[in-house]
Formats: C-alpha cells, sequence, structure tokens
C-alpha cells in the first residue's frame, strides 16, 4: 500500500500538477482578479437597469473572483488536497434566488475571471473582461432608447368604450397584459413601448369620462 501511494506521489510530481506558489504569483493572480472584478462592479454599478440595485450584491461580484482565484491556486498547487476540496464544496448550496437574470451572467462572469486569475492566465483574463464590459455597456445603451411601462387603468365599467377608444389614440405601441372587471368597475392594465419618455399619457387618459384612477410604472421584466 506504502508503495501505491509513493508511486502516485512521485507521478503527480513528475506530471507537474503539484505546483510551487512562489509569494510574488499569489500576489500577481490576486491583484490581477481584483482588477478584473472592480472593472465587473463598476459595469454593474453604472450600467445596472433593474428595479433595485444591491449594493451587497455588487460586493460579493468583487469577493466571489477573489475567493475562486484562491480556490484555484489551492487546485493547482496539490492534487491530493483539489479532490478533499471537490468533496467539501460539493455539500455548499446557495438558497439565495437572483431576482434579475442579469445578475446571474454577473456572478458567472465573476466566477470564470476568478478561475482564469488562478491558473495564471492574467492577459487572458484582463482582454475577456474588457470585451465582455464593452459589449454589455454597447448593448445597454442601445437598449436604453426603448422605454416599456405598465399603464394601470380603473374606469366604470360603462366607460369601457370610451377607455378603448383613448388606449388607441396613445400614439405607441400597446399590449393589454391584464383586465380585471366587478360588478361597479372594470381594471385595465396596458404595456406602452415607447421610443421616449412620455409621461403625460396617464394625465390624457385620466381626463376620460369615467376613469376613476391611472398608475404609470415603467416596466422591467422583474418580479
Amino acid at each position: 500500500m506504502k508503495q501505491l501511494i509513493d508511486a502516485f506521489r512521485e507521478s503527480v510530481q513528475q506530471s507537474g500538477i503539484q505546483l510551487t506558489l512562489s509569494p510574488q504569483f499569489i500576489l500577481l493572480c490576486l491583484l490581477t482578479a481584483l482588477v478584473c472584478t472592480a472593472i465587473i462592479a463598476a459595469v454593474y454599478r453604472f450600467f445596472y437597469r433593474g428595479a433595485c440595485y444591491s449594493a451587497n450584491f455588487n460586493i460579493l461580484l468583487v469577493m466571489s473572483g477573489i475567493v475562486t482565484t484562491f480556490a484555484m491556486m489551492t487546485l493547482s498547487a496539490n492534487l491530493v488536497l483539489s479532490l478533499g476540496m471537490v468533496g467539501a464544496l460539493s455539500i455548499v448550496r446557495f438558497r439565495s434566488a437572483l431576482k434579475d437574470p442579469l445578475d446571474v451572467g454577473f456572478l458567472f462572469w465573476s466566477i470564470t475571471v476568478g478561475i482564469a486569475c488562478g491558473a495564471g492566465l492574467f492577459t487572458y483574463s484582463i482582454l475577456c473582461t474588457l470585451f465582455i464590459a464593452v459589449l454589455y455597456i454597447v448593448m445597454t445603451l442601445i437598449k436604453s432608447g426603448v422605454h416599456s411601462y405598465l399603464l394601470v387603468i380603473n374606469y366604470d365599467t360603462s366607460a369601457e368604450a370610451a377607455v378603448a377608444a383613448a388606449v388607441k389614440e396613445i400614439g405607441c405601441r400597446t399590449k393589454t397584459k391584464s383586465f380585471t372587471r366587478t360588478k361597479e368597475s372594470s381594471e385595465l392594465t396596458v404595456q406602452l413601448i415607447m421610443g421616449k419618455e412620455n409621461t403625460t399619457i396617464a394625465d390624457s387618459i385620466e381626463k376620460v369620462s369615467g376613469v376613476n384612477s391611472t398608475m404609470l410604472v415603467e416596466y422591467t421584466g422583474d418580479v
């Protein structure tokens, strides 16, 4: 049994899997991960278009990249220890729900950067981080030219025809999202897709005879 262990250890050392991590290499890995995750955090902070910005999640993006870098250095330093770490990490479960699908992309971006930095691919990490950052900014700026709103109209049942005619005269793309009717009143929710902001639409609808109240909120797709 001892001979098998010695033979396995010798084969690992000869294959170069067990590495000696110098302080300079460790510092370079962590600093590169810090720079890349700082870029990710800045992009998330200044170009986030969701319903509610989370500063704690932005901090998590930086920490997850650095922690992943630390884990990758540990895995590359010792094969036997890496097998134990894989077993230990398999019992970890993350129960925090991410409300915005883009948050999953940012978190995966940060973890991937940590993997690349821990593997010593510094130039690759920085170039790919900058490329993804520019791509996301361009796509966000293009998307910001289109505004989507939800117009909620509460009106008397007798004014249904007048409200329908007023909605058709809005002058932008509309889509009915929900409709609720009771004995005395009805509530209509319409999605408005506009090329520019126009908050006077709610005021014009409210002037229709029989309309009790209107509410206009920006629709981002978040729950």
